[in-house]
């Protein structure tokens, strides 16, 4: 049987990593941090996969999938953001990759982000081949964790496998998703309406599902896969699919895209604006037809099964 091991596990998409592997019959190691949640299905480790340089001699995983990051927030209070990413997103996945493969791993499937390539598509879905200008410190840390991890798989043997997703959603979402979802079942108002730009996005299972086939297909080693939907819908168009299957209609103003900028500029939260009204879409299409992928759930399926999550966990809490 395959072991696969999974750092960053006690994340959502660790959870959903971990739960679709033990489905499929892996043997599944779950690596979180001293704080963190581990899923109940897997046999827990209890690592920091960033700063661990050797991993227990009982933990001999056939591939391991990094998910553990310094993952991307709006503002980020660190001195020197760029230092505080690269330490964890570049150092320590190489810290990581080594530990793997001292401890008997021969493949090394990296979940890197979208934001390592681009922030807007620049008229045309983004694909594996095109030049990466990551926009921001954390892209920059996952493009440069990209490049040091496909060196030290062409050096030493191992099998790296670099993953992109743009964003990713689900239930146990948080960050700006959570935001949109909390305020559609509110009834505020947004200025959504008029916005018409298209953004990929990945259902959490479904990009389990890929990366479960990247640790194990024959032909992913070596290889950069961007992993969708399929489906890009606009923003007002993902507020309204979110507001159907909340029960709550999403109130959206057709405040114009340019009106949005200048408040933008005039706020300070210009970037924030131009995420919100630029188009980010994301070809997929690689990773089907090298390695056979298809998602397993359309995008209105995940939205359905995000809302009905934020349902429960609101009527719990109140």
């Amino acid at each position: 049987m395959t072991h696969i091991a999974v750092t960053g596990a006690s994340g959502f998409v660790g959870h959903a990593l971990v739960r679709t592997l033990i489905a499929q019959g892996y043997e599944t190691s779950a690596l979180v941090r001293s704080d963190g949640t581990a899923p109940a299905q897997a046999r827990a480790w209890r690592i920091d996969a960033t700063h661990a340089a050797r991993w227990p001699d009982a933990l001999r995983p056939d591939a391991v999938v990094h998910l553990a990051a310094r993952v991307h927030v709006i503002e980020d209070d660190a001195p020197d953001a760029l230092a505080a990413f690269r330490d964890t997103n570049v150092n320590g996945a190489l810290i990581a990759a080594r530990a793997a493969r001292e401890a008997g791993a021969r493949r090394f499937v990296f979940v890197s982000s979208i934001k390592a390539l681009a922030q807007c598509d620049a008229g045309r879905p983004l694909n594996e081949t095109d030049t990466p200008a990551p926009p921001d410190p954390y892209g920059v840390s996952k493009r440069e964790a990209e490049v040091v991890l496909s060196e030290y798989g062409a050096a030493t043997g191992i099998e790296v496998v670099i993953v992109r997703p743009p964003l990713v959603y689900g239930p146990q979402v948080r960050a700006n998703f959570l935001a949109l979802m909390r305020a559609i079942a509110r009834g505020v108002p947004l200025p959504l309406g008029a916005i018409g730009a298209r953004r990929s996005l990945v259902f959490n299972d479904n990009l389990a599902d890929a990366l479960a086939l990247c640790a194990t297909h024959p032909h992913a080693p070596g290889e950069l896969f961007h992993v969708t939907d399929g489906d890009d819908p606009s923003v007002a168009e993902l507020a309204r699919s979110l507001g159907r299957h909340l029960g709550r209609p999403a109130r959206l103003a057709p405040v114009p895209p340019m009106l949005l900028r200048v408040a933008g500029r005039m706020t300070g939260k210009a970037p924030q604006v131009e995420r919100l009204i630029g188009s980010l879409r994301v070809d997929s299409s690689k990773i089907r037809t090298v390695l056979g992928w298809q998602p397993r759930f359309t995008l209105d399926a995940g939205l359905e099964a995000t809302a009905r999550w934020y349902r429960a966990s609101t009527s719990q809490s109140n």
